[in-house]
């Protein structure tokens, strides 16, 4: 994947203090984006999803875990 630059306006605040700890801004702010994308990602799959899961959580709850007979815990 190509490396993009892109201009970000970041409080001034924050970005002194993660310089005063030696923290790499850039690495820092593309890891907070990748968090945030993740996390996005996820919320959205469960939107989409939410039928499917309750689905398969009412199956469970009326009839029990398939194969739980086998379960040795």
């Amino acid at each position: 994947m190509a490396d993009r630059n892109a201009a970000l306006s970041l409080d001034e605040g924050l970005v002194e203090q993660a310089r005063s700890l030696n923290l790499d801004v850039a690495k820092a702010a593309e890891e907070g984006i990748a968090r945030a994308v993740k996390s996005e990602r996820e919320r959205l799959w469960k939107i989409e999803n939410a039928e499917a899961i309750a689905a398969e959580n009412a199956y469970i709850e009326k009839h029990g875990l398939p194969l739980a007979k086998y379960r040795q815990f």
